[in-house]
Order: C-alpha cells, then sequence, then structure tokens
C-alpha cells in the first residue's frame, strides 16, 4: 500500500488495489483496470507483487527462517520462473511490431504474462486484439496458475509439473520395461497415492471445464468466447478472450 502511493496512486486506489493484487483478486474500481492510470512505475510494482503472490509461502517461511538455498531449490519455483520468463520473451517477440518502441511491448508482455499466470486478472492492454501466439500463451498459463500454497488459482505449477515426469517414466518404461524410476520433487520421492491425486484432480479439472463449456454454448457466443469465459471462471483468472476480454 505504502509503495502504491509512493508511485502516486491516492491511499483509497492503493488500499484496494493491493488487497486485490494480494488475494489475486483483479478487482479495480477503473473500468480500463491498471490501464487508467497510465504509470509504468505501477505497473511494474504491481507486476512484481503478482508474481510474489504466486510464489508457494513456505518458501517465504524458509527465507525468514535463513533457509535461503532450500528455498531457491524449489523444483516448482524453477519451473514456475522459467515459464513466465519463457512466456514474456515468446509473447514480445511476437507483438513487437505492433508497438513503436521494445520497451513497451516488453511491458505490456510482462505485465499481462504476470496478471493471468497469477490469476490475478489486472489489464493494460487489451491483449485479445493481439496476435493469436500470444493469445494462445496466455490461455495456457490460465491452465499453469501459480505455485501450489499460494493465492493464485489454475491447476498449479507442482500439479503440472508431477503429471510431466510422471509423462517423462511412463516413456522411459516403454523403453526400459525392467527400469525402476521414481518421481521426486524437490529431492524427494513423490508416493503414489499423491501422483493418483495429481490425476483425479487434474481428470476433474477437464470434465468441469468441459461440461461447463457446453452449457455456456447454449447462449449462442463463439466458442473462443465460451470456452475462455468458462475456463476464467473455473481457474478464479477474471478476463478471457473475445467477448470476455480484459476490455469487453
Amino acid at each position: 500500500i505504502c509503495i502504491l502511493i509512493g508511485a502516486g496512486m491516492s491511499p483509497y486506489d492503493a488500499i484496494l488495489h493491493a488487497f486485490a493484487t494480494a488475494g489475486t483478486g483483479g478487482f479495480s474500481n477503473y473500468n480500463t483496470s491498471i490501464a487508467a492510470f497510465e504509470s509504468v512505475p505501477i505497473e511494474l510494482i504491481l507486476a512484481f507483487g503478482m508474481l510474489i503472490f504466486s510464489v508457494n509461502f513456505n518458501l517465504y517461511f524458509f527465507a525468514l527462517r535463513g533457509r535461503w538455498r532450500e528455498a531457491l531449490k524449489s523444483d516448482e519455483l524453477r519451473w514456475f520462473v522459467a515459464i513466465v520468463l519463457a512466456a514474456v520473451l515468446a509473447i514480445v517477440l511476437n507483438i513487437l511490431p505492433m508497438y513503436d518502441t521494445a520497451g513497451h511491448a516488453m511491458r505490456d508482455a510482462w505485465f499481462q504474462v504476470a496478471s493471468i499466470v497469477s490469476t490475478t486478472g489486472f489489464a493494460t492492454t487489451d491483449f485479445a486484439l493481439w496476435p493469436v501466439l500470444p493469445q494462445l500463451i496466455l490461455l495456457l498459463l490460465m491452465f499453469l496458475g501459480g505455485c501450489a500454497g499460494s493465492t493464485a488459482g489454475g491447476i498449479k505449477a507442482s500439479r503440472i509439473l508431477l503429471m510431466l515426469r510422471c509423462a517423462h517414466r511412463s516413456l522411459r518404461r516403454l523403453i526400459h520395461p525392467r527400469s525402476v524410476k521414481v518421481v521426486k520433487l524437490d529431492g524427494k520421492p513423490v508416493d503414489e497415492d499423491t501422483l493418483n491425486t495429481v490425476f483425479v484432480f487434474f481428470l476433474c479439472f477437464m470434465g468441469v471445464l468441459g461440461l461447463a463449456c457446453l452449457v455456456v454454448c447454449l447462449d449462442g457466443f463463439s466458442l473462443t468466447t465460451s470456452f475462455t469465459a468458462t475456463l476464467a471462471c473455473l481457474s478464479n483468472t477474471g478476463p478471457g478472450l473475445e467477448a470476455v476480454g480484459p476490455m469487453g
């Protein structure tokens, strides 16, 4: 709240947007969301804040106890940071021709990636008007969400990471049927019951998404609008694409 006031926000706006960032709720009292402030410092502060609250809070506890190395060695944290950086880079390269400067493109890409992956839902530009590739990347980030133990929504980065490692183990078994491969997270083996729970959660998530999308499609909107509206509700993202875009 104090940092936002120092950046030029009124006390009321600072309190409202700080709470919305901390809870990754995304509510703004302006129709154009964060774009209404036209302030680079405010955008950077909020983008950083959204990512901070997307990280597992246990890692902050480790850091406060002086266990920095243990916190920084988190597989989920590294996976999450790598995805965010890759998404920003890919989007910047794709939308660069639409902007006058690379800095402006980087600013908008960074903010929207932070907003979507944290499922906060703030906006500084109408990304529904971006090319298809950036829209697809943001759509995938809606599925991902933040880390486990954070205020973010989505499937959670740790679950996606565990499913990918399970898939890798299954492929290795096809090549080497007698091999024994244990799925690990942060260097510790993950028991099969936990892995089964992860897959059950994912199947339930996709099942509810599919059924809800069928119901929403009865309204007669386009598939993109219906699907992203459903996904935005299920992942608690906020904006979707087309009619339910950030400025829609």
